[in-house]
C-alpha cells in the first residue's frame, strides 16, 4: 500500500552509514547553517561543498531525479533569490541599511492602474541573494539523496534507536513516505483518465485552463489519501498500536567506523560554527570587495 521513491541497494558509502548518522548529521549542519547572524558565504561556501560531496557520492543517476531537480532549482532561485533580490528581507538589516550601489531598477506595476513603483536592486541584495540560495542548495544537497539511498524498511527503527517514542517514530515512518504514496496515487489516476480518452499531454488556455483541466484528477486523489489514511488507522488500532512498547522488524542497526568519522564532522562544524560567530566575531553579513569593484 505505501510506496517509495526509486530506491535500490547501491554499493556505495552513503548506504554502508548507519541511516542514523545521516539525520544527525544533516541536523548539526542545519544548526550551524541557522546559527543566528551567519551569513558570511566563507563560512556558508565550505558546508556547500560538504554537502555536495555527500551527494556525489550518493551515485543517484541522473534519471532519477530528473524529474525533481527543476522544481528545486525554481524554488531556489524564484522564490528564495528572487525574494532576496527584490526586498532583501529574510536576513540581517544590514541588507538593506547597508550604503551599496544601486545596479538597476525594477519597475513594478499594479495592472490595470496607474500605481507603481521602481525597486531598486543594490550590491548589497545581490550578494544577499546569492549568499540565500547557496544556503538552501547546501541543505536540499543534504535532503535529495535519503529517499533514493535509504532503506524505506528502517525509517521508523532509525527514529526509534535515536531514543524517540513508538508513536513519533511511527509518525515520523508516514510522513517520509506520504509524498511518494500521494505521487503514486496520482500516477494511477492520470493513467485511468488517459485510458477513458481524456487528454492530460496537451493543456491549453494558459494557467486557468490548466487547472480546470486538472481538476479531474485532484478530487479522486485526495479521496484516495483519505480512504488511505483511514485504513492504516483501521490497521494500527487493530494492532493495538500505543497500548505497549512494540518491537521493530528490522532493530540491529550498528555504528560502525565511518559513522563516527561523520559524526565527528558534524560536531566539528556545528563547534567550529560557534566559535566563529561568538568567539571570533566572524560570520556577520559584508560584501566583499571584489564583487563590489565588479559594478563600481
Amino acid at each position: 500500500m505505501l510506496v517509495t521513491w526509486k530506491y535500490r541497494r547501491r554499493n556505495t558509502i552513503i548506504q554502508r552509514l548507519d541511516p542514523r548518522t545521516r539525520l544527525v548529521f544533516f541536523v548539526f549542519v542545519i544548526l550551524a547553517l541557522t546559527i543566528p547572524d551567519i551569513w558570511d558565504l566563507r563560512i556558508i561556501l565550505p558546508l556547500f561543498a560538504v554537502s555536495l560531496t555527500l551527494f556525489l557520492l550518493s551515485r543517484i543517476e541522473w534519471k532519477d531525479i530528473r524529474r525533481i531537480l527543476p522544481y528545486m532549482f525554481i524554488l531556489v532561485f524564484f522564490i528564495v533569490g528572487l525574494n532576496g533580490l527584490l526586498s532583501g528581507r529574510g536576513g540581517p538589516s544590514s541588507v538593506t541599511n547597508l550604503p551599496s550601489p544601486v545596479v538597476f531598477e525594477v519597475p513594478i506595476k499594479i495592472p490595470f492602474t496607474d500605481i507603481g513603483w521602481d525597486i531598486p536592486i543594490t550590491v548589497s541584495k545581490m550578494w544577499f541573494a546569492i549568499t540565500q540560495i547557496t544556503r538552501m542548495f547546501t541543505m536540499a544537497m543534504l535532503v535529495i539523496p535519503i529517499p533514493y539511498t535509504m532503506d524505506p524498511n528502517i525509517y521508523g527503527t532509525a527514529f526509534k534507536r535515536m531514543g524517540a517514542s513508538d508513536k513519533v517514530s511511527f509518525t515520523m515512518d508516514l510522513a517520509f513516505r506520504f509524498l511518494p504514496t500521494f505521487a503514486r496515487d496520482f500516477t494511477i489516476t492520470m493513467d485511468a483518465q488517459r485510458a477513458r480518452g481524456y487528454e492530460l499531454e496537451k493543456l491549453k488556455g494558459g494557467l486557468v485552463g490548466r487547472l480546470q483541466r486538472l481538476a479531474p484528477l485532484i478530487i479522486p486523489v485526495v479521496m484516495q489519501s483519505t480512504v488511505t489514511g483511514e485504513e492504516v488507522i483501521d490497521a494500527m488500532d487493530l494492532r493495538a498500536f500505543g497500548t505497549k512498547p512494540r518491537t521493530w522488524l528490522r532493530d540491529n542497526l550498528k555504528y560502525a567506523g565511518r559513522d563516527y568519522v561523520l559524526l565527528g564532522l558534524g560536531v566539528a562544524i556545528f563547534i567550529l560554527c560557534c566559535v566563529l560567530k561568538w568567539g571570533f566575531g566572524i560570520g556577520g553579513y559584508f560584501v566583499p570587495e571584489f564583487f563590489l569593484n565588479l559594478f563600481v
